[in-house]
């Protein structure tokens, strides 16, 4: 005669629960992408840009916001909004690079180095500094001997954000105790990594209260990349944006404000970004392919396009742009 088996009903529950945790654990990899749009899909061979980060300087929730954008992040944060910064990997030489060293510096440098295949150091190869606004350049505080206490990091930037470093304490102090070692850039000039990748700074007008500002064209073995994470009204630069955009393959511009609803408290002379609504009409005109190329990015905690689903994410993407999101990688 069988005997009838008898399982508790508390055994059940933990047979339940441990394989619901196995089903979210194994789940969690193909989660952490859900912010990309553009996956390769086989290995990435050449060199190749990655986003590490989208948001404007003060970061997403913003201190001090009790706007609704912001009050369920204090609680519930969103790991896909990190302050901008792009990262460059050479698989072939197994290098990695960063462009700005934001405060979000320490999951920026951790996510970067998840992507390599093998690294001597958890360091970068170097790091390239736009400007000095605060998301731009306080990274590298976790250079200091409070944190990696560095040696030597390779530090890329122009004169007078060179000279601001220089003079200006705690930074100082990272050069002082060789945590970094500063590298000058010049306007215009390319600098080769290796051959068949280089890196071209390209002073912008904005807000130079410490440094200059300047946008970085990328050249890789195939394509080439412009990132303009900061600037002011496009009529205000010298330069025709539109010629760049028909030379490049990949362009990241300044997204900061989706329209001046956002800023209707502050005096909009004194914030002078290009609107996302101001760069789509004046690229309007523009082919379908090159319109495809442009990734907004940079966003104010307040712009509505950090939401996925909302109307005007849908409106910039029905336009034939796109919107940089964490984690998008692109062959160079």
């Amino acid at each position: 005669m069988k005997a009838n088996l008898i399982i508790p009903s508390r055994f059940l529950k933990f047979l339940f629960t441990s394989s619901l945790l196995v089903f979210l654990f194994a789940s969690c990899h193909p989660i952490k992408d859900i912010f990309s749009q553009n996956k390769p899909n086989s290995p990435i061979k050449n060199p190749y840009l990655v986003v590490l980060g989208t948001v404007q300087d003060a970061g997403s929730p913003q201190a001090g916001c009790t706007k609704d954008c912001c009050k369920n992040l204090f609680t519930n944060p969103d790991q896909s909004r990190k302050v901008v910064s792009l990262g460059l990997i050479d698989p072939v030489e197994n290098k990695k690079y960063l462009f700005e060293a934001s405060p979000d510096f320490v999951s920026q440098l951790w996510n970067l180095n998840k992507l390599m295949e093998y690294s001597k150091s958890e360091l970068p190869d170097a790091i390239f500094l736009s400007h000095a606004h605060i998301g731009h350049y306080t990274g590298l505080m976790y250079l200091g001997k409070e944190s990696m206490n560095s040696k030597n990091v390779l530090v890329y930037a122009m004169p007078n954000m060179t000279q601001f470093l220089q003079t200006n304490g705690p930074w100082d102090q990272l050069i002082k105790q060789s945590n970094i070692k500063i590298q000058t850039l010049q306007n215009k000039e390319k600098l080769e990594l290796k051959k068949g990748l280089n890196i071209q700074p390209i002073l912008v007008p904005h807000r130079d209260e410490y440094s200059e500002t300047v946008g970085f064209i990328i050249y890789g073995p195939n394509k080439k990349a412009l990132f303009i994470p900061d600037i002011d009204k496009w009529q205000k630069w010298e330069t025709d944006i539109k010629q760049i955009i028909l030379q490049m393959d990949y362009v990241f511009i300044d997204g900061t404000f989706y329209d001046s609803a956002e800023i209707n408290h502050r005096n909009i002379d004194e914030i002078p970004h290009p609107f996302i609504i101001e760069s789509m009409k004046l690229f309007s005109d523009m082919d379908v392919k090159y319109k495809a190329k442009i990734h907004f990015i940079h966003f104010n905690h307040t712009n509505p396009v950090l939401n996925l689903t909302s109307k005007e994410t849908k409106q910039v993407l029905k336009n034939g742009f796109k919107i940089a999101r964490m984690h998008d990688k692109f062959e160079l």
